[in-house]
């Protein structure tokens, strides 16, 4: 059912993302060794916001269509068509009849035949669940008393005055930032960056 699937999703995306998260902060001393000022919790913000570039659909980096040497499809493309075939669940159950008026109007509001890869709902459900993956990418321990590079979170509601996430690269829950720009835990916005400007950045870095 619906809940199934985007519980399945979510549980999925956590885990490669914590993966992703002990990789990156086991092999980071090694990094610093060339650009000592590198920074573990941007490191993470990056490949977070990669993360939330291949759910919603927007991945830049497809590789070649088919492999060369067998002409089989690549493992991101295998990857980006089981999340259209998730995405296609997730938007058959909420569009149900047995949804009765919230699934006709989830199925106006999302309108599979303008949207057939599902994008605005991938967009939805990554800023749905942004929070929970960010949680996954920092969970190592060794994040302890890691800072991010900008303040981003909110002091007491008053976002004249941020703070910098000063612990596992996460704001404090009493620092989440406000509705509608909100970050909770989630100090960096990386993720609603276009994916070649980041680069750009990161390519200027090395």
């Amino acid at each position: 059912n619906d809940s199934k699937a985007k519980n399945d999703l979510l549980a999925d995306v956590c885990l490669a993302a914590k993966y992703e998260g002990e990789t990156l902060t086991r092999y980071h001393p090694q990094y610093q060794t060339k650009y000592n000022d590198s920074q573990i919790c941007t490191v993470l913000a990056r490949s977070f916001a990669d993360i939330g570039d291949i759910v919603r659909g927007r991945d830049l980096y497809l590789g070649k269509k088919k492999k060369n040497q067998n002409g089989k499809e690549t493992e991101r493309e295998k990857l980006e068509e089981n999340l259209q075939k998730i995405f296609g669940n997730i938007y058959n159950e909420l569009t149900s009849s047995r949804n009765g008026k919230n699934g006709e109007e989830a199925k106006n509001y999302y309108a599979k035949e303008k949207d057939p890869d599902f994008l605005k709902l991938r967009e939805h459900w990554w800023t749905a669940n942004r929070h929970t993956v960010w949680e996954a990418i920092t969970c190592s321990k060794e994040l302890n008393n890691s800072s991010y590079f900008r303040a981003t979170c909110s002091d007491g509601g008053d976002s004249t005055s941020p703070s910098v996430a000063r612990n596992k690269c996460r704001c404090d829950g009493a620092n989440a930032g406000k509705a509608g720009g909100n970050v909770n835990i989630v100090p960096t916005y990386f993720d609603y960056v276009p994916q070649y400007l980041r680069w750009f950045e990161e390519w200027a870095e090395d």
